[in-house]
């Protein structure tokens, strides 16, 4: 059986955003995700990541941050958008109670756990998922985006496709080079940065997400 609770989040002083712990009985590890840019925790995408891990036994808090939360399309600064990683996972780990905790998101809710993580490290977090780590902007190949990876110290696993164009593999993988054992790079072939595959590849959008939680499982098994 796996239980659904709606939670309300202190992301920083003065924002309260809301968060959706989801958690199957028989759990035993837990993962903070957080959304991308232009969707919320309630994202499709989302939504079936959260339900493929809870049938792999992985809880996983989803939350909003601010700017989503008071239904603008603007990110907040990095600031904020930091504070409210943070506060996440302090609210993970106290409904985790004790199972081993990992924190991450989708695009720019990856980028923005990460940055957290390598300003100081988050509490309890044994590793950091990244559902399509956005390195540079569309049609702008570059790796400046992910200089502060190197600050970070506990491992991270990359989930990049072959047609994402804000991480083109040719800069994704000597990344994931240089910060040696603590990197695991997983591609999947023919995903663009929502992990859409076209259909002649053969396969389908169901499938790749199976593969995304399937990995994400073994790597988290690997470190718990």
């Amino acid at each position: 059986m796996t239980r659904l609770v709606e939670l309300r989040l202190l992301a920083g002083a003065t924002s309260e955003v809301s968060a959706l712990w989801l958690r199957p009985d028989a759990a035993r590890a837990a993962l903070a995700l957080a959304h991308g840019a232009g969707a919320g925790m309630r994202h499709a995408f989302l939504e079936s990541i959260a339900a493929r891990l809870a049938d792999r036994g992985i809880a996983t808090l989803r939350y909003q941050f601010p700017y989503m939360e008071q239904g603008t399309r603007r990110p907040d600064p990095p600031t904020r958008l930091v504070a409210c990683v943070r506060a996440a996972a302090l609210l993970a780990a106290k409904q985790a109670g004790g199972l081993p905790l990992f924190a991450g998101g989708k695009s720019l809710g990856g980028r923005m756990t990460s940055t957290a993580a390598s300003q100081s490290a988050l509490p309890g977090v044994r590793g950091l998922v990244f559902l399509g780590f956005p390195l540079h902007a569309a049609g702008r190949p570059g790796s400046e985006r992910g200089a502060h990876l190197r600050d970070v110290g506990v491992p991270m696993l990359f989930l990049q496709g072959t047609r994402d164009s804000l991480a083109d593999l040719e800069r994704v993988k000597p990344l994931c080079a240089s910060l040696g054992a603590r990197a695991t790079l997983h591609v999947v072939e023919g995903g663009d940065h929502s992990f859409h595959v076209l259909k002649r590849s053969g396969r389908t959008d169901e499938e790749v997400q199976d593969e995304l939680a399937d990995t994400i499982v073994r790597w988290m098994d690997g470190l718990a």
